[in-house]
């Protein structure tokens, strides 16, 4: 396994939810760490918790989605620590609704954000995961958060499910690429089930949508993991060098179901969102501000 004590790690979405837990679970480890969001009260937050609890810290607002100030970033982080040694690409935002009701405009936030913004970390931080791991007695570590929906279809989440497929295709690809080189950096792809994090609530919606859609029923009865949990489990696949970690017990089953039958699979999920219309739906046939 991967010791994390000591080395540089850098953890975008750092702000709330997963990210936070992440750097301060590593900060706990003895990790020198770099984070970043686009949410500068959150930011601030987290880089005072992981200071607090004995870190080395930069913390920069950062829109992952902003290739060049993505690569500038990375020659920063670079300047300041020397190397980096774990690279946690986590940022990502939600928006629901129909496909048929969705914007072009909503569509291209989602994937900027959520597929682009891996795309471009890893691409600015892949060559010095390479050099640390070259020089160094362990291999860079390389983690890309997706999803489990980029493993299941699920509709109302068209633009993020097509935005975490393809992390999952990109992030599989890289490693083969690395395999194949045997150049020294693991590469993880990660897939949350429902965790207690703020993505639903932050999340947009299509326009005359109610914005909070399903974030409570989200909240109540489908996010049964802890961001703490799921750091833990993230980190221990990625220490292992694991090709993909599931968290939380609601991804392994739901992936299960999924994969022994696409095709009953979807119609399974549509049956019960077509129920949940019905019920959603009021005496004069309109729908109630539901999200998928």
């Amino acid at each position: 396994m991967i010791a994390f004590s000591g080395r540089v790690a850098v953890i975008t979405g750092a702000g709330s939810g997963i990210g936070r837990a992440l750097a301060y679970r590593l900060a706990k480890d003895g990790a020198r760490l770099a984070i970043s969001d686009v949410d500068p009260r959150g930011l601030d937050e987290t880089a005072t918790g992981v200071r607090d609890l004995g870190a080395q810290a930069r913390s920069d607002r950062l829109d992952v989605s902003d290739r060049d100030a993505m690569l500038a970033y990375a020659d920063a982080v670079i300047a300041e620590f020397g190397a980096v040694h774990l690279v946690i690409n986590n940022a990502g935002v939600v928006h629901g609704g129909e496909f048929l009701g969705m914007s072009f405009a909503d569509i291209e936030r989602v994937i900027n954000i959520d597929f682009w913004g891996v795309v471009n970390g890893t691409k600015a931080f892949l060559p010095h995961l390479i050099a640390a791991g070259s020089v160094g007695p362990e291999p860079g570590t390389l983690v890309n958060i997706s999803s489990l929906f980029g493993l299941i279809p699920m509709p109302g989440q068209s633009a993020y499910v097509a935005a975490k497929y393809a992390v999952r295709g990109f992030t599989e690809s890289v490693r083969i690429e690395m395999l194949a080189a045997r150049l020294p950096v693991t590469v993880t792809c990660v897939h949350p089930g429902g965790v207690q994090t703020a993505i639903a609530r932050n999340g947009t919606a299509n326009a005359g949508a109610d914005p909070g859609g399903n974030a409570e029923l989200f909240d109540r009865t489908l996010a049964r993991t802890t961001p703490e949990r799921a750091a833990q489990l993230i980190l221990r696949g990625a220490a292992r060098g694991r090709p993909r970690v599931l968290v939380g017990a609601d991804a392994r089953v739901l992936y299960l179901l999924g994969s022994v039958n696409n095709r009953a699979w979807q119609r399974g999920v549509a049956s019960v969102v077509s129920r949940l219309d019905r019920l959603s739906t009021g005496p004069t046939g309109r729908v109630k501000g539901r999200r998928w």
